[in-house]
């Protein structure tokens, strides 16, 4: 199941003619989709567009009402291989996928149509996962904009101009026959607003229609002497193409003032955070009324050369607010200038970081510099800085970690028990949240190279007299696993362990349905089990456990693996289903059912703090958000206790870690029932009698003793 439905949202997606829509960004880019005509949609889930996946999956009926192909493809390449569909025909595409590492993935697919070119519009959605909220390493799709040649937007966070570039991407890419990337902000992609609707339209040829009339066009195939002919056409007639139709279009936009000696150009989705810093220099307003001229480049690849021109000419300096490096626009920039024989300069990344997001406070900051140097009758003076109030070194660091009840958990305690017999592993991580893993407490992880990468990186490893071990998700798996671990390991004959985390989805992309899903979705064929794909791919030796939390039986499942007689790849398909997601799916389930009267069952794990010994190796072996520690009640014993909070979803991996690790038997289970029948007051009373009894008894014995 995915973490949000968006049944009720994409009914707004019906609107028409004059109607006002209100709604995220991803709601309005799916809302463009349509008003433009597009007639084929996939792509692969990831931050920040996961959303933007599961919008056209529930829209997707209404999608195929109006003619409209969806695939929530296998992986960023199957994805990008959909745009083969706009080479030939004049149909309109979109995909979308988290970059870079979704470009990554699909760039061989992106690197033949960018050379062979598009008839039909070509739209690539990407969410630009970069700065501080990002999960990947820290790289800008601006680079494979250049390297293919491909034109890259980069709208400002408005959903108006949002949807209006969508269907001039569509337009431009037709324009100039090349394919066209949409880059948006995670701010972007959930950023809420308002704009006219237009009727949604039905594409003028349908895929099935394309492909009952198939059409050949050899030139547009990526073979000798073709290939050489599309770096001719790329800049003698693709390049001025797109040129003019940005100029022409005037995508691009100019806020604040016509005239000054000074300006800025600035990145679209960078513009907001820019307004924000100017209002805090007090040189604008909310509404982007600036004191001094700023061209915001809603198209970051190509630059307009006469623009850029105009733009600069008569100024003293312009700062250029480019994110990420290295610094791609500024160093074009100032071939521009030089070329248009201007001597203005071009100010980045001498008063802005080179590196990290630029958030309002960076910005002000870099502004504040450049204003200082370049127009100091504007410059705020400067501040001395402030002394924090709180020591950096006093606030403990929070690592990241697995959800409360994650049945990941369990499989990492049993490898450190495992590691206790056998020393020391090399464990080939992979993505996915299992690579929390890395960090305290289970410090397990060496290498991470990819999505469905994991064994593939541990075949590189053969240590004598031991086995090397992968860790996968499902979603890796089915993503790029199969064949690229699975069956690479089967070919070459490695003779290490795969555990395959099964959680019943794509959990850590926010539960998307997957091959091996455990639920029936009506267009798709599921309930493939992973075991069954790799036996049949060749592997030998395979386990699925069905219940992760069972630590004991884990431990014994991959102590068996790594020290079987038997020679060649091993896999363990670790199965339990994400308890976030359990927990989105059950807890409106049990609130329904309090409110009605109902009796509801739940239950809790406790720690005795008597039976305690304060060792606290449960939260080393665990690391659980609900097990902590508090002060011992027992006024003769310092250590303090652990501590069972609150959040406990009841999932007992804390208990079955102490006893498999043979700690202590201090956990106990409790069941909490609310709107107890009849039977449960009767057994309540009886259990308290009893209890009462034997403590007056007790009490009786102590007394008598003169205690």
């Amino acid at each position: 199941m995915a973490e949000r439905s968006f049944k009720a949202e994409v009914e707004r997606l019906k609107a028409g003619e004059g109607e006002l829509f209100h709604g995220e960004g991803i709601l309005a880019v799916t809302k463009a989709l349509l008003q433009s005509g597009v007639a084929y949609v996939g792509g692969y889930q990831g931050s920040p567009i996961s959303h933007l996946m599961d919008v056209f999956s529930d829209a997707s009926e209404m999608m195929a009402e109006l003619g409209v192909h969806f695939e929530s493809s296998a992986s960023e390449a199957t994805a990008a291989a959909m745009l083969a569909a706009s080479v030939n025909y004049p149909l309109r595409g979109a995909v979308a996928w988290k970059s870079v590492v979704g470009t990554n993935v699909a760039s061989d697919a992106l690197s033949n149509v960018a050379s062979g070119g598009v008839t039909g519009g070509a739209l690539i959605i990407l969410g630009e996962d970069y700065g501080e909220g990002s999960s990947i390493m820290q790289e800008r799709t601006h680079a494979f904009a250049m390297k293919s040649q491909m034109w890259l937007l980069d709208p400002r966070p408005s959903l108006p101009l949002i949807v209006d570039m969508v269907e001039k991407g569509f337009e431009l890419s037709e324009a100039s026959n090349t394919p066209v990337m949409l880059e948006l902000r995670v701010r972007a992609c959930h950023v809420t607003g308002s704009f006219t609707a237009r009727d949604n339209r039905r594409p003028p040829m349908t895929v099935a229609q394309a492909a009952a009339s198939p059409t050949r066009d050899t030139s547009r195939i990526v073979l000798p002497p073709a290939n050489f002919l599309h770096e001719v056409e790329k800049i003698e007639k693709r390049w001025p193409a797109g040129i003019d139709f940005v100029r022409e279009q005037r995508l691009n936009e100019y806020f604040g003032t016509e005239q000054d000696e000074i300006g800025i150009i600035v990145q679209g989705g960078l513009f907001n955070s820019l307004n924000r810093a100017l209002e805090l220099l007090g040189l604008s307003d909310a509404f982007g009324d600036a004191a001094l001229p700023i061209y915001v480049m809603n198209v970051t690849y190509p630059l307009i050369p006469d623009e850029v021109r105009d733009f600069c000419a008569g100024k003293r300096a312009v700062l250029v607010v480019e994110e990420g490096q290295p610094e791609f626009i500024e160093h074009e920039l100032n071939t521009l200038i030089r070329r248009a024989d201007l001597d203005t300069r071009i100010i980045g990344k001498d008063v802005l970081p080179r590196a990290g997001e630029y958030t309002a406070g960076v910005i002000k900051d870099g502004v504040a510099k450049f204003l200082r140097a370049h127009a100091p009758d504007r410059a705020p003076a400067e501040e001395a800085p402030a002394l924090p109030a709180i020591s950096p070194a006093a606030i403990p660091q929070r690592p990241a970690g697995f959800c409360t009840g994650c049945p990941e958990r369990p499989i990492f305690s049993a490898m450190k028990l495992v590691q206790r017999e056998v020393g020391e592993l090399h464990v080939s991580a992979d993505i996915g949240c299992h690579l929390f893993s890395i960090l305290p407490p289970f410090h397990i992880g060496n290498t991470t190279m990819g999505y469905g990468l994991g064994t593939a990186g541990a075949s590189a490893f053969k240590p004598e007299g031991k086995r090397a071990v992968a860790i996968m998700g499902d979603g890796g798996f089915w993503h790029n696993g199969l064949t690229s671990g699975i069956g690479n390991a089967v070919f070459n004959k490695d003779d290490n362990l795969t555990i395959i985390v099964d959680n019943g989805y794509s959990a850590a992309t926010g539960g998307q349905d997957i091959p091996s899903s455990r639920a029936r979705p009506p267009h798709r064929k599921t309930n493939n089990p992973i075991e069954r794909a790799v036996r049949g791919i060749g592997i030998g030796w395979a386990r699925t456990m069905t219940r992760t939390y069972d630590v004991a039986g884990m431990r014994d499942a991959i102590r068996e693996a790594l020290t079987a007689p038997e020679k060649g790849p091993k896999v363990i398909v670790a199965q339990s289903e994400c308890q976030l997601n359990r927990q989105r799916r059950i807890k409106p389930q049990i609130a329904r059912a309090m409110k009605a009267g109902k009796r509801v069952v739940r239950e809790r794990f406790g720690v005795d703090p008597d039976t305690c010994t304060g060792d606290h190796s449960c939260i080393r072996l665990s690391g659980c958000p609900s097990l902590t520690i508090r002060d011992n009640p027992d006024p003769l014993r310092q250590d303090p206790v652990a501590h069972v909070e609150n959040s406990c979803v009841g999932c007992g991996v804390c208990g079955e870690v102490s006893h498999a690790a043979i700690l202590c038997p201090s956990f106990y289970k409790a069941r909490v029932i609310s709107n107890p029948d009849s039977r449960d007051r009767l057994r309540h009373r009886l259990r308290s009698w009893v209890i009462g009894a034997l403590q007056r008894r007790a009490d009786r014995k102590l007394a008598a003793r003169g205690y």
